[in-house]
């Protein structure tokens, strides 16, 4: 590569070759007055479009592969002012709605006026065939908002920020993004999805906020509060608390200690002395836990409000009625769930939950008892539905989650559900704010019934709900183990509970076996073996194959299996526009997971989709996710990931066909006897372990969870 002098160029941009949103990277194509052939134009730039003017400044380079080159120390990009450039511009697809057609027409209709048409008499625009009142209005909108996302962009990348959340931050704050980002920056890792505390402080930093102020501490308290509901947690021990703030500012503790005696008296958080240790809570989670609390023990101590049963002749008919002869275990079990208010059911695969949610469930109704239930996900819900024969729906539909007060739930205290028995399936993944929303809603004459596996993972939410209940002892518990003939013969359930059991699970179960582990010791091997059975097992299964990994990073992490399995499974076929955002590229057909809740498109974490159209022009990619389109936005994109590998904490409440697993050391952070269970309990009729038997041994002798910080044992405990 050579270097030649300086020199500075303007030009038209012909094409944007490439351009990195994330660092503001871009490859571009310019046409010169004066010279024939376009010169490319290396640098960085916040945003820009084929068809504006570009200043630049920087030297030439000799590029071995890719020629000559002006390797730019600055550039500046301004909107075109010729009818080429103009047309280039609002056909390049940055405004939804307009696309090389479209453009060409404007600028045949308008020239260089249409930029002042749009933005003040866009009612000229209808005069364009194919542009009526609802088009028109799309563009000068889309214009309108485009311009302020430009000017986002601008004020991040000056602050060395990467502008590709732009448009979120457009979207949270509005027209006064700028502004608000200014007033306070440390909003932007509260409010928009992937920008961390630490980006938000940097820009804190820039625009003066100092180093050691306590704006900036109470700030990085309440992000290490926030951020440790992520790990589980309800709250975090003062000390903890004060140590990691330190850690993460680095700033003196006397600043910290004084930021943190400013929130609690502004009750920003509350300060709560449990097992003498002192524990600093967000408020909100707080109270969810004495909800909890409240309403389990009021549950606890109340009758059942059912009609009278005649438990032995009821346990009789349905046995008759269904064809099902229940167990011992399973009637006593039945007798307990019909004579109590509240009762928890729980056990292992195979061990009847579902038979035994049915019986109630049948006799029940026969008594004309109104029943609701509900899951905490999509396919939660559906395999209760299927296995029930009675509807079930999500938790949060059946809330009535209301997206324009911010996701809370019509269904409360003061407007509770309408039924006599509410049935929750898949407990283990409800955190306590969502089971605080579903007992503030339950009827002051209804009963609960909570059906869930206990020695799965806990929820991906703060708390450990499930197990405190069973803990707490003051809730009667139907602990179902008697492993049932026809699940007995699956070696799926066979290797579950001797997993569960500390017991190595048998590991040559045969060509006929719906539970296989296939040595390999190196990471490269693994994965190549991955990959294989996928495509292997798509086949066998019939259905759909889930690949379920312990950790995001790594070469056999989330991730990079991604990135292997797309390529493979749905390579890039020829016409097709595949959209780059956010570190993943999204084509048709690839499948992919939504990430956080988002109560306007009624999508939720975890809810897995298809791909089925993008949409360049209007700026828009269309999820099928169960029988039902979904639109997103090109700055929405950052709510999806890939999904034909997900980490087994996002695979919780959902059942596939088969489920194929990698295990190697490179996970021993997570190498987790309840983690190894609830992957392979995920699989329905093909479960594959491919890696190490060290690995595998490690993850079966582990049986330690980490600490959950949480109150609410305390509280059911407490008289």
């Amino acid at each position: 590569m050579s270097i030649q002098s300086a020199q500075s160029i303007s030009g038209l941009i012909e094409r944007v070759s490439f351009h990195n949103e994330e660092s503001g990277f871009a490859v571009l194509r310019v046409k010169v007055q004066g010279r024939r052939e376009l010169i490319t134009v290396v640098g960085k730039l916040p945003s820009v479009s084929a068809g504006e003017w570009l200043t630049a400044e920087g030297s030439w380079v000799q590029n071995r592969e890719f020629g000559l080159q002006l390797q730019a120390t600055l550039l500046k990009s301004a909107p075109p002012t010729t009818r080429e450039g103009i047309e280039k511009y609002l056909g390049s697809g940055m405004i939804k709605g307009i696309g090389p057609v479209y453009a060409k027409k404007l600028v045949e209709r308008f020239g260089d006026t249409v930029f002042d048409i749009i933005d003040n008499t866009s009612a000229q625009l209808e005069e364009v065939e194919g542009i009526g009142p609802s088009r028109r209005r799309r563009i000068k909108g889309a214009w309108a908002e485009q311009k302020v996302i430009r000017k986002i962009m601008v004020f991040l990348h000056s602050h060395g920020v990467s502008t590709s959340r732009a448009v979120r931050i457009f979207k949270t704050y509005g027209e006064e993004a700028i502004e608000t980002v200014q007033a306070n920056p440390y909003a932007l890792a509260r409010d928009i999805p992937g920008i961390g505390f630490k980006t938000a402080d940097e820009i804190a930093q820039q625009i003066g906020i100092a180093t050691d102020s306590l704006i900036r501490a109470r700030a990085g308290l309440r992000h290490l509060l926030q951020a440790a509901t992520t790990q589980g947690h309800c709250a975090l021990p003062q000390k903890i608390l004060r140590l990691e703030c330190t850690t993460l500012l680095q700033i003196s503790e006397n600043i910290i200690e004084s930021a943190l005696a400013q929130a609690l008296e502004e009750s920003e958080f509350i300060q709560e002395e449990i097992a003498d240790e002192s524990l600093i809570f967000l408020p909100a989670l707080k109270h969810a836990e004495e909800t909890i609390a409240r309403v389990m023990k009021r549950l606890a101590r109340e009758k059942v409000n059912y009609p009278p049963i005649d438990l032995e002749k009821a346990i009789a008919w349905w046995q008759k009625r269904s064809g099902n002869d229940l167990a011992k275990s399973q009637q006593n079990a039945l007798r307990r769930a019909l004579t109590s208010r509240v009762v928890i059911i729980t056990g292992g695969p195979g061990v009847g939950k579902t038979t035994l949610t049915k019986a109630i469930l049948t006799i029940v109704r026969a008594k004309e008892v109104q029943c609701l239930l509900a899951a905490p996900t999509g396919r939660a819900a559906k395999r209760m539905t299927e296995a029930t024969g009675l509807p079930a729906q999500t938790i949060h539909r059946l809330l009535e989650v209301d997206p324009a007060r911010g996701g809370a739930f019509a269904r409360n205290e003061r407007s509770p559900l309408k039924t006599d028995l509410l049935v929750i399936d898949e407990c283990s993944m409800i955190d306590v704010r969502l089971l605080a929303s579903l007992l503030s809603a339950l009827p002051r004459e209804g009963s609960l019934i909570l059906v869930g596996d206990a020695d799965q993972l806990p929820s991906v939410g703060p708390g450990s709900v499930l197990n405190d209940l069973i803990a707490s002892r003051i809730l009667p518990v139907v602990h179902l183990t008697e492993v049932f003939r026809q699940a007995a013969n699956s070696q799926i359930v066979t290797a579950a509970h001797a997993i569960n059991q500390g017991n190595l699970p048998p590991l040559d179960g045969g060509r006929d076996s719906d539970f296989h582990f296939l040595e390999r010791e190196d990471p490269d091997d693994i994965s190549r073996t991955l990959v294989k059975s996928v495509q292997r097992a798509k086949v066998k299964a019939k259905g759909e194959v889930q690949v379920l990994s312990p950790m995001n990073r790594g070469a056999l992490g989330v991730r990079q299996l991604n990135l292997q399995l797309q390529q493979t499974l749905n390579p890039e076929r020829p016409g097709e526009t595949p959209v780059e955002k956010f570190g993943w590229k999204f084509g048709p057909r690839d499948k992919v997971i939504q990430t956080s809740n988002n109560y306007d498109k009624e999508v939720f974490n975890g809810d897995i989709g298809t791909v089925i159209k993008i949409d360049p022009w209007e700026h828009e990619v269309i999820v099928q996710f169960d029988q039902r389109e979904v639109i997103y936005d090109y700055g929405e994109l950052d709510e999806l990931s890939l999904a034909y590998a997900t980490t087994v904490h996002k695979s919780q409440g959902s059942e596939y066909p088969a489920v194929i697993i990698p295990l190697s050391t490179q996970h021993y952070m997570m190498l987790q006897r309840n983690l190894l269970y609830t992957a392979i309990t995920r699989g329905r009729s093909l479960v594959v372990v491919i890696g190490q038997r060290k690995a595998l041994e490690i993850a079966v002798r582990n049986n330690e969870t980490r600490r959950r910080y949480s109150g609410l044992l305390h509280r059911l405990q407490r008289a």
